[in-house]
């Protein structure tokens, strides 16, 4: 039998021990993450960390996540622009038919106390009256009134409608400027210093409306049905 065939074998189980001795030391390698990237995918507690930013975490309480998503919204509402809101408008001028059906179709807008309706003035005077301006709220006009009483004056009137006049006080309405003055001299005399004479012109068979609180989108509407009277005119109140 030849000689060399221990030698052969001994090759053999070197070969086989330093195969096993590769292998166990790239599986050591490759759980320690030493090798890097297989398959797109690395090492799973490096890929958690890297997703996670887990250094850069801090746990913090339900209060301060509930102040911080209230400052997140606050400063998103802060940053966008407040509708234009213009004080009021006015539609006129209608004839009583036309009033009708624009008043009809104001109904699903549903404007309440912000919408009101009311006679434009003639053209020609027909009586005058000495009053009081309007003091801007009832609780003003109310306050005015007793400053009246207590200069004994008794005769007046706080005008609540839709005029001009709202809120003012009426001292007595004249058919002619002289007797009117004459009441405003005696008004006078008594310590009454804000009455005026102001001239009444004839009602008007005209109707307006006007409208308070008007942002764009309820302007917009307010135009679109306006657009169906070809003779009422958009415009801001006087």
């Amino acid at each position: 039998m030849p000689q060399f065939a221990p030698n052969k074998e001994r090759l053999v189980l070197k070969f086989i021990f330093w195969s096993l001795l590769a292998v166990n030391a790239a599986l050591f390698a490759y759980g320690r993450g030493y090798l890097g990237h297989f398959s797109g995918n690395e090492r799973e507690p490096e890929r958690m960390l890297n997703q996670l930013n887990a250094n850069k975490l801090a746990i913090i309480t339900a209060d301060r996540a509930n102040h911080a998503a209230e400052a997140s919204a606050t400063a998103v509402a802060e940053t966008r622009p407040a509708p234009e809101v213009q004080a009021c408008i006015e539609i006129a001028s209608f004839v009583l038919a036309d009033a009708r059906r624009f008043e009809a179709q104001l109904e699903p807008l549903n404007l309440g106390d912000r919408q009101s309706r009311h006679n434009l003035p003639g053209t020609e005077v027909s009586s005058y009256i000495v009053h009081i301006p309007p003091q801007g709220s009832k609780e003003a006009a109310d306050k005015k009134a007793a400053e009246l009483r207590g200069l004994g004056v008794s005769n007046y009137f706080i005008m609540s409608d839709n005029s001009p006049l709202r809120w003012g006080i009426s001292l007595g309405v004249f058919k002619t400027e002289n007797a009117a003055q004459n009441q405003l001299a005696m008004l006078m005399k008594q310590g009454v210093r804000t009455a005026r004479v102001a001239p009444r012109m004839s009602g008007s068979k005209l109707l307006a409306f006007q409208f308070r609180e008007v942002d764009a989108g309820l302007k917009a509407k307010l135009e679109k049905i306006r657009a169906g009277f070809p003779n009422a005119e958009l415009r801001n109140c006087k």
